[in-house]
């Protein structure tokens, strides 16, 4: 309606253009196909780029080397396309005030993933706060079922303990190795059970 009015003023303002328009009316299905052509091309171009992207995954390896090289953003991103490669259908949401998470997945088991990651460049170690932090926004804020602290440093044994009690996962730099060099799946890694565990609420949420 809108576009009929501007056309309408057009010509009873002898604007060139629509008149131009007006007396090839003709042309008009011609551009309809070709603005369809065009927009199907796009599809096709967007389809194939993801096809690349999902085989590219398929065989992702990183070494430690590459992963230490990264700012804390690309070693969020990188723990994403791993989760993606294991078959968890994975998200980066890292950012300010991201409620300890940075990257958040399903997989086909119906088990929602979620990653909190701590990129280091001097071997630093993950400490119980840490832990604490994920277990009590996991699964109230994101509603996961499997909560895991990636880093490519290491974990204090106080971290790692609590972190076993309360089922929150960790990957230090050895399991990190066997996750991306390797190409370990992080569900063998983690050596999680047939069916996940059961969902987190806030009564757990505690340190």
């Amino acid at each position: 309606m809108i576009l009929a009015v501007v056309f309408l003023a057009l010509v009873q303002f002898g604007s060139p253009i629509a008149g131009l328009l007006f007396g090839a009316w003709y042309v008009l299905p011609a551009v309809a196909v070709g603005a369809g052509v065009a927009l199907l091309l796009r599809w096709w171009r967007w389809a194939a780029a993801e096809r690349a992207r999902a085989v590219r995954l398929a065989s992702l390896r990183l070494t430690l080397g590459e992963l230490d090289a990264l700012d804390p953003t690309g070693f969020e991103l990188a723990v994403r396309d791993l989760m993606v490669r294991d078959g968890i259908a994975a998200r980066h949401v890292g950012q300010q005030g991201d409620q300890a998470a940075d990257a958040i997945g399903k997989d086909s088991m119906g088990r929602t993933f979620v990653a909190q990651c701590k990129h280091t460049t001097s071997g630093g170690r993950v400490a119980s706060r840490v832990m604490y932090e994920v277990n009590g926004t996991a699964g109230p804020s994101h509603g996961a079922d499997i909560a895991v602290v990636v880093t490519n440093g290491t974990f204090t044994r106080d971290a790692r303990v609590w972190g076993d009690r309360h089922h929150v996962f960790w990957i230090d730099r050895d399991r990190l190795r066997q996750w991306a060099e390797d190409g370990v799946s992080l569900q063998r890694i983690l050596r999680l059970p047939m069916r996940s565990w059961p969902r987190r609420s806030a009564s757990k949420a505690t340190a």
